[in-house]
């Protein structure tokens, strides 16, 4: 009995060290920016190399250089207006029948349908569904905003697309290439490529928000990755009794293409033919957040921060986020350090 009586106080003991908060050691950080000599300073030319002066008791420290991309103040926004604008080239081969491929944009297609193979587990598309959800949206042709290729031998860009009337929406969109082509005639060949999709703000940051990426590659906005959206090729067997279809080759950045080959002969245009290639949903107001840089761990020591931040001649925020963190919470300081870069 006594040896039970001793493991249940030490099981007491145990409980109340495991209620026990960890107090959090309050923050004392202070910054200022200097010349390589150590002298303080604020107003710095294009060829200098600024240097920060540290001191207080911080674990961590991200470093937030105030340039574009990285501005404390945008650490949290995922929306901006700007000016959505979408770009491609287009080359047509093979045949000559008119109105073949049609650029369109919807703000109310449901997507993909997926269906679930309940003995392995493995997640489909829905075909039959998908086609019915293309059939019953709203689609708008907005084949006129771009410049197409005639047959030409090199690919035509399609000039800027601008999209900010369905930016303006504030809803996200499906963007398509619909393919198009009649029976009797060969049918044309179409390749897209250097697609991008971008939302430009008016401070000149731009954050791409669709391309050729795949849906498991990811997009790269000023230090911060999204993941890609991927295209989803498709067609109705209804309607497309010689399965020509989109081949959707993935790639990085521009990189990448759609090309769709119809019957390259008469005799083999014995049907007509629609498929569609489309990417979505995307926010055309999408934002990469702001990021700052780790500078500082809690195993590490740090008297100065040597910025590598290459800034142009403009008034900048450089911000400094020290804390002291336990696995109850956390304790901050904010320090912001207003610069300025003049020419030499």
């Amino acid at each position: 009995m006594k040896f039970l009586n001793i493991i249940a106080l030490g099981s007491l003991f145990l409980l109340a060290a495991c209620d026990k908060k960890i107090e959090e050691r309050d923050v004392v950080f202070d910054v200022f920016s200097s010349k390589t000599n150590g002298q303080a300073s604020t107003a710095f030319k294009t060829t200098d190399t600024i240097v920060y002066q540290l001191s207080g008791n911080a674990d961590v420290v991200t470093f937030y250089s105030g340039a574009l991309g990285q501005r404390y103040a945008f650490r949290n926004r995922t929306a901006a207006n700007g000016t959505p604008q979408l770009q491609f080239n287009s080359l047509r081969a093979n045949g000559a029948q008119a109105n073949s491929i049609q650029l369109l944009i919807s703000s109310d297609f449901k997507g993909v349908v997926a269906k679930s193979q309940s003995l392995t587990g493995v997640i489909t598309r829905d075909t039959v569904a998908t086609n019915a959800n293309i059939a019953v949206a709203n689609w708008t042709d907005i084949s006129a905003r771009a410049t197409w290729s005639t047959g030409a031998s090199t690919a035509t860009p399609s000039g800027i697309i601008d999209l900010s009337d369905y930016g303006k929406l504030e809803k996200p969109v499906f963007i398509a290439f619909k393919y198009k082509a009649v029976a009797g005639t060969i049918q044309n060949k179409w390749t897209i490529t250097n697609l991008s999709l971008n939302n430009v703000l008016e401070d000149n940051t731009t954050y791409t928000q669709a391309n050729f990426a795949a849906s498991n590659q990811s997009i790269t906005n000023y230090g911060v990755n999204t993941p890609g959206l991927g295209w989803l090729t498709i067609l109705d067997e209804n309607l497309n009794a010689n399965k020509y279809g989109w081949v959707y080759t993935t790639g990085v950045g521009t990189a990448g293409s759609l090309v769709i080959t119809g019957a390259s002969t008469v005799a083999t245009a014995t049907a007509p033919a629609e498929a569609w290639a489309i990417v979505g949903p995307v926010n055309l107001r999408k934002v990469s957040p702001d990021a700052g840089v780790g500078i500082k761990e809690i195993t590490s020591k740090m008297l100065n921060y040597t910025a590598t931040t290459v800034y142009p001649v403009g008034s900048y925020k450089p911000t400094f986020v020290a804390s002291n963190n336990t696995v109850d919470g956390t304790k901050a300081v904010v320090k912001e350090i207003p610069i300025t870069i003049t020419a030499p």
